[in-house]
């Protein structure tokens, strides 16, 4: 077992629904866990598809959450995203971008095969320091409500099972094949070294 907490990011698109479901749920297990997007604004749904509302990622989530109410609050009370941006002021004060953040983590799971190769290109990217080794893993989910909660406990649960391998490092791609057959969904993986 890691002799310190498993340091762990989640990361999504804009970081409001999948990678803040997963803060929420990692941290009140006792996960030392950061959340992140990769995208180049925030976007959050507008009143059509093609109208989306777009932050830069200094906006608070309070901020958002003004400007909504301020827009049309039925609307945004109704699709659950003032409930959303309720839940993440209460987790942190705004999104951040995962390419601007320089800690270093054991796991950095993205919610999306897109987000995923954002982050493995931005890891490659960096010069390598202490070749500490971070695992970064890809669990698809769909990005609604329903899904960021079903996927933020498929997190968790496969969080907890790998803080409690003898050996992170030869276990890993077993349990991560365990969890592929149990949640029949696929699961991309990758090492790489800060």
């Amino acid at each position: 077992m890691p002799s310190h907490p498993l340091r762990v990011a989640v990361v999504c698109s804009s970081n409001q629904n999948r990678s803040m479901e997963a803060h929420n749920i990692l941290s009140k297990r006792g996960f030392d866990v950061r959340s992140f997007g990769t995208g180049s604004h925030v976007k959050l749904p507008g009143p059509a598809p093609d109208k989306p509302n777009v932050y830069d990622f200094k906006t608070t989530y309070v901020q958002m959450y003004n400007d909504l109410v301020r827009k049309d609050k039925e609307l945004y009370t109704q699709n659950g995203i003032l409930h959303m941006l309720d839940r993440n002021k209460r987790i942190k004060s705004k999104p951040e971008r995962f390419q601007n953040c320089k800690d270093k983590f054991d796991l950095v799971i993205t919610c999306e095969e897109r987000v995923y190769d954002q982050v493995v290109e931005d890891l490659n990217s960096r010069e390598q320091e202490t070749l500490q080794p971070v695992h970064v893993i890809n669990v698809d989910i769909q990005d609604n409500h329903e899904e960021a909660t079903l996927g933020a406990f498929l997190i968790c649960e496969l969080c907890q099972c790998i803080q409690h391998t003898d050996d992170m490092e030869n276990e890993i791609e077993e349990l991560l094949q365990e969890f592929e057959e149990k949640s029949n969904r696929p699961f991309l993986h990758t090492v790489c070294f800060y």
